[in-house]
């Protein structure tokens, strides 16, 4: 019955798909009991299995794809004659694809569903992976790069979507801490995982295996995923654009925002590539190691996605605001990205460990985002704030490798001196954020 609660207050009788009755704009037509009450839906178990199991899997070759360039960057700049600031180019632009769809993408998930919307985007993925792999070229390299980034915009939205819809607020932080993991166990596998392989095949047969994995993960999607069997009265799509400007409008919204952008792009541009030349240019490591210190950052990400959600949503429960699991796993982390910075190059294990454990707090704040806005808006408050997290991260992991290239010492390696420019510009903007966000939060008088 506590769910049931829960559930109608996302969904209250007075309102139709989360806004005032009588309003024109209704993308969901649902009410609190169609929401609560999907006659012949999955339940329970079978409910965890059929939502959480295919979206993650989808981020978890989101997140697979994202990092993997960490690994093979030796091999592309070796096969194409790329500098550091060519690399980082090469590699940012899934985030730039990523975010630049993200507007289209949250008004077709609210008019359309997660299981459509990301079911046809990883095919997408797929093409653009075999592109990857055998387009001969770096400009064919970059569309193909691109392609996946467009593909793979949904895999988390998607799920974040779908977990709003299905599960009941007190549990949208973990569910969406499971998803997330996923992503985590993605990122572990981008590392010495990947290296392993690439001693078996090389990486144009790697991108080869990662499209028939986007194919096979579309189908899982199509096969297993509920599909939401209420009548749908659906606004026009100049309405649901419309919606974008309240988001805009709103103070919550900007409080958040900062302070995820920052952070999340600057963990996706050191465990995607920055962090592998860092270990080996200012910690001297060879490659094997900096794969396996990739990987024990991939592992303490996958866990912390788990912790932060869950402990979120516990935390919740007893009437402390999820902003304070945010606020206190960025503050820790930015303590251990100014040992980077300073260029600090003992307990190496430990320092990468926190980066990826400490890295997955701000991800918290999409679960709090979900709380305010309509249900159904949140796919456009979610891509909205995630559309921001990728234009950043764009500029970010390409601004690093701009900076640390001006920084030359030969042989394809660069000075200390770049990543301590790069790597603390980064730790600057985050401590400001950090600021803005309690300062918002105190404004506020709540999380």
């Amino acid at each position: 019955m506590q769910e049931e609660s829960d559930c109608l207050q996302r969904f209250p009788k007075d309102r139709v798909g989360g806004f005032a009755a009588g309003s024109r704009e209704v993308p969901d037509g649902m009410n609190g009991i169609n929401a609560c009450h999907s006659h012949g839906q999955p339940e329970g178990r079978s409910l965890l299995f059929a939502v959480l199991g295919p979206f993650g899997c989808g981020y978890f070759l989101s997140y697979l794809l994202r990092n993997v360039n960490a690994v093979i960057a030796p091999d592309l700049a070796r096969t194409f004659s790329l500098d550091a600031s060519e690399l980082g180019l090469l590699t940012s632009v899934y985030f730039l694809a990523f975010a630049l769809f993200q507007p289209l993408l949250g008004v077709l998930l609210d008019r359309f569903g997660p299981r459509r919307v990301e079911g046809c985007l990883l095919l997408v993925a797929a093409s653009g992976s075999l592109l990857f792999a055998w387009g001969g070229s770096a400009s064919m390299l970059i569309l193909g790069r691109g392609l996946i980034g467009m593909g793979v915009s949904a895999c988390l939205m998607a799920g974040i979507q779908a977990n709003t819809i299905w599960f009941p607020r007190h549990r949208l932080a973990a569910m969406n801490g499971w998803i997330l993991s996923a992503g985590g166990i993605g990122a572990v596998f981008s590392t010495a995982p990947v290296e392993w392989m690439l001693q078996l095949v090389d990486w144009h047969v790697l991108f080869t295996f990662f499209a028939v994995a986007f194919v096979m993960t579309s189908a899982l999607i199509f096969g297993l995923v509920p599909e939401r069997r209420d009548t749908a009265a659906h606004a026009t799509i100049r309405e649901q654009f419309k919606g974008f400007g309240q988001i805009g409008r709103s103070r919550e919204f900007w409080r958040i925002a900062p302070l995820t952008m920052i952070s999340q792009s600057t963990v996706m541009s050191l465990q995607g590539l920055w962090a592998a030349g860092w270990m080996s240019d200012v910690g001297g490591h060879g490659r094997d190691e900096i794969a396996n210190y990739l990987l024990v950052a991939a592992i303490a990400m996958a866990a912390g996605h788990m912790i932060m959600g869950n402990l979120a949503s516990r935390l919740e429960r007893a009437g402390v605001a999820p902003s304070y699991v945010v606020g206190t796993g960025i503050g820790v982390a930015l303590l251990v990205h100014a040992s980077l910075v300073l260029g600090y190059t003992g307990m190496q294990p430990l320092v990468w460990f926190l980066v990826g454990f400490l890295g997955t707090a701000g991800t918290v704040n999409f679960a709090i985002l979900s709380h305010a806005f309509p249900v159904s808006m949140a796919g456009r408050a979610i891509t909205a704030l995630n559309l921001l997290v990728f234009v950043t991260a764009f500029l970010v992991q390409w601004g690093m490798g701009v900076v640390i290239n001006r920084y030359p010492a030969g042989g394809g390696s660069y000075a200390p001196e770049g990543y301590a420019v790069a790597f603390g510009v980064t730790t600057v903007l985050q401590a400001i954020a950090l600021g803005w966000f309690f300062f918002g939060m105190s404004r506020k008088g709540s999380a």
